[in-house]
């Protein structure tokens, strides 16, 4: 196992290398397989994002969050069967508590799947998403942001294979033409001292790979080695990405999947981010890819909670997530799939 006891830091990636020399580009794929096991988490530059866009959808965020409640209640994720919409502070679940934070959540823009007796219970999942009529701006700048950070995703996933030593198309079967995009805006308001400061909980990412767009508001935390927390401190212009669940799966745990977490800013303050993550088609399986023998010598084997156990189907382990972060949801849209074992079945 790596030793990681000396980081203090993230790791920071240039994207851009990738259409360097080849010694760059190498050096770059080195560098992003070495930061993915090792940590699982890094810094990215380089992305090609534009940055007046980021800003954008940074201010836009911050003009929805401003809204009365009513109209971001209007569009309450209670009212969606496929998990899109906004939530109260308090309203998600990580570990058994509620996180502090308010948040307005998004997927890619498709019809609802025409069901049937014999669909799966995650086919629920795909259908469109809510918008508030009070911000009509928001909904093309948030699909032009989805489709610019798909296309740099899937860049970024497939230099993943090549650091792997696989075909850069390697996971291009599990994401296809619906890759599982997903959009979460998030306002963590201050908490005083004697409250819980839990702005979200320890967890891993489901899917490939998440991005993150940090305000200038410090809060996130990775756990490098169990009950070592490092800073993921706020850099202008520049991406935090992780692993998720799924790709430490594919690769039988060379890739890490790293615990990390959100403290609650102080009191008189807040913090704003924006997550984009990547995740694989719902009716996708993942499978286990032949690394060669000397990074299949160091894959240490998916960790997974005992508790909250990874599915190799990819609609089944999404929405065993989705049930468990938000329970009132899960109660009106999914009363079938909350009995006992329905979710093996």
């Amino acid at each position: 196992m790596a030793h990681t006891r000396g980081i203090t830091s993230l790791p920071t990636l240039d994207l851009s290398l990738l259409d360097g020399t080849a010694a760059q580009r190498q050096g770059f794929l080195d560098d992003l397989r070495h930061a993915a096991r090792d940590v699982g988490f890094f810094y990215l530059t380089g992305h090609g994002i534009d940055t007046d866009l980021l800003k954008q959808v940074q201010s836009h965020a911050r003009q929805f969050f401003a809204l009365p409640d009513s109209e971001k209640t209007a569009v309450g994720m209670i009212n969606s069967p496929h998990f899109r919409g906004y939530n109260r502070a308090a309203s998600e679940i990580t570990r058994g508590k509620p996180d502090l934070r308010e948040q307005f959540d998004l997927g890619a823009e498709r019809d609802a799947l025409s069901l049937d007796e014999n669909s799966p219970y995650w086919a629920r999942l795909q259908g469109p998403n809510q918008w508030p009529a009070a911000l009509p701006a928001l909904k093309p700048l948030l699909l032009d942001w989805q489709q610019a950070m798909t296309g740099m995703s899937l860049r970024l996933l497939r230099a993943f294979a090549q650091a792997l030593s696989l075909p850069q198309e390697s996971f291009d079967q599990l994401y296809g033409d619906k890759p599982n995009e997903h959009i979460k805006l998030m306002r963590y308001p201050g908490q005083v001292p004697d409250e819980s400061n839990q702005g979200v909980g320890a967890h891993k990412d489901s899917g490939f790979l998440s991005f993150l767009l940090q305000d200038h508001q410090t809060g996130l935390q990775v756990e490098i080695e169990e009950g070592l927390w490092i800073d993921a401190l706020p850099r202008d212009n520049t991406l935090v990405v992780n692993i998720g669940e799924l790709l430490e799966l594919a690769t039988n745990g060379y890739l890490r999947a790293t615990v990390h977490r959100v403290l609650s800013p102080p009191e008189g303050s807040e913090r704003l981010s924006i997550a984009f993550f990547l995740g694989a088609q719902l009716d996708a399986v993942v499978p286990l890819y032949p690394l060669p023998p000397e990074l299949l010598r160091e894959a240490r084997g998916p960790a997974s909670d005992p508790d909250n156990p990874l599915f190799r189907d990819v609609g089944w382990n999404y929405l065993k997530g989705r049930l468990r972060s938000h329970p009132d949801v899960a109660q009106r849209f999914y009363g079938d799939v909350l009995i006992p074992n329905a979710l093996s079945a």
